[in-house]
């Protein structure tokens, strides 16, 4: 950007975007985001306030509304309701119906090729299939 901000406390004072700071100016960012996204042709400067607007509403929401790491066994049970699976249909990637049930009542953790297997099965990358704890 060959740009320099002459006066960047001038321009936030004029109503540039800032770091937001409570739920109220998050809603504010947020609905002039989907604005700005429903747009079929974007300008430039319209590119740029969506990627800065993605920036400060993602870094909001990060701080103040985390989403915890599922463990490898809740994502798993996910994965097999929402495809409608039964634990005979993971065989392939465990090896046996046994180890399916061993690892579904967390008897057993996965192994690196059953991470992989089941990585390339539900086309999802393989840190989903590993314990927070093993990160």
């Amino acid at each position: 950007m060959s740009t320099v901000l002459a006066n960047p406390a001038e321009m936030i004072a004029h109503g540039a975007p800032r770091v937001i700071h409570n739920d109220a100016e998050l809603e504010v960012y947020t609905d002039a985001l989907f604005q700005l996204t429903a747009l079929d042709k974007p300008s430039p400067s319209e590119v740029e306030a969506i990627e800065l607007l993605t920036l400060l509403v993602e870094r909001y929401e990060q701080a103040h509304y985390p989403i915890p790491a599922a463990d490898p066994v809740s994502v798993v049970r996910f994965l097999l309701e929402q495809q409608h699976l039964t634990q005979r249909d993971l065989i392939p990637q465990f090896g046996s119906e046994s180890a399916v049930s061993m690892f579904l009542a967390g008897q057993r953790k996965l192994t690196l090729e059953q991470v992989r297997r089941l990585s390339a099965r539900f086309k999802l990358p393989a840190d989903v299939f590993i314990s927070k704890g093993a990160r």
